[in-house]
């Protein structure tokens, strides 16, 4: 794999993580779903900005992705979208926004990148799905694939455990590739799996908790920066503690507040 980036000058394209797989460069994905994170992961040169459903959990304090709506995406992909000046921003499509019927899922795709400016959409499953993305991609609609766990079927599959039905997972992320995908996400498959995905199709693989032979990577965001305090999966390598420094900026405040520090005579008109 090449350490060499993608062009920093220009706006990450669908066209350009394909031809990143062919070239052997390593593609960086993080989610992002507020406006001042999305500006830094941008300037720090993160390829993709995914406004994950994740949302659910990590934002609004869910049990499960479940209860986020299309339009709660929106909001969130909006903000996102408008930070965005170099990475390629990708917008999840929620529980029931694709299942119903494929008119349906042309019809919330299509809403996500008209109301957001997002330049493309994703979706969990495999095989099943298949119908609906190849109407997604025929409507002009850049797809991404997502398989292995899929957290929207987290109550089928009973929580969030590895996966390791190769013959599955293999057809499954063959059918997407099929189907027009120009991309596909796998989770939290055992690493010699991930390799094998990744080495089946012709598309970009995208890993969390799938092994190092990935065509790329992402991340939680608020796992990387040690944001999040309950759930830690040991695919997560924390680059920070924000959390810790949050918590102490803020006890630091109560407390001057409270003794009178602040505000002080260099924070105050005269």
């Amino acid at each position: 794999m090449s350490r060499q980036p993608l062009d920093n000058e220009h706006r990450v394209t669908v066209p350009d993580l394909v031809a990143a797989k062919h070239a052997g460069r390593r593609i960086t994905m993080l989610t992002a779903y507020d406006h001042p994170t999305a500006l830094l992961l941008d300037e720090a040169g993160v390829d993709c900005l995914l406004v994950g459903d994740s949302l659910g959990m990590v934002v609004q304090g869910q049990p499960d992705a479940l209860g986020v709506t299309v339009d709660q995406m929106i909001y969130h992909g909006r903000m996102v979208a408008r930070a965005a000046k170099r990475a390629l921003v990708i917008v999840d499509m929620p529980f029931l926004s694709y299942q119903v019927n494929d008119d349906e899922a042309v019809r919330n795709a299509g809403r996500i990148l008209q109301e957001t400016g997002a330049h493309a959409v994703k979706l969990e499953g495999g095989r099943r799905n298949v119908p609906a993305i190849r109407r997604m991609v025929d409507a002009g609609i850049p797809v991404m694939g997502h398989v292995g766990l899929t957290p929207q079927s987290v109550r089928r599959l009973g929580g969030f455990k590895v996966q390791r039905d190769a013959d599955g997972l293999l057809a499954d992320a063959k059918a997407v590739e099929e189907a027009g995908v120009f991309g596909v996400v796998v989770e939290c498959v055992p690493a010699e799996l991930g390799k094998r995905v990744t080495q089946a199709v012709g598309v970009p693989t995208i890993g969390i908790g799938a092994g190092a032979a990935c065509d790329g990577q992402v991340l939680v965001i608020n796992d990387l920066l040690g944001l999040e305090q309950t759930v830690k999966p040991r695919f997560v390598k924390q680059q920070a503690d924000l959390a810790g420094i949050i918590r102490s900026a803020a006890q630091r405040y109560v407390e001057e507040v409270r003794d009178g520090r602040y505000p002080g005579p260099d924070h105050v008109f005269h």
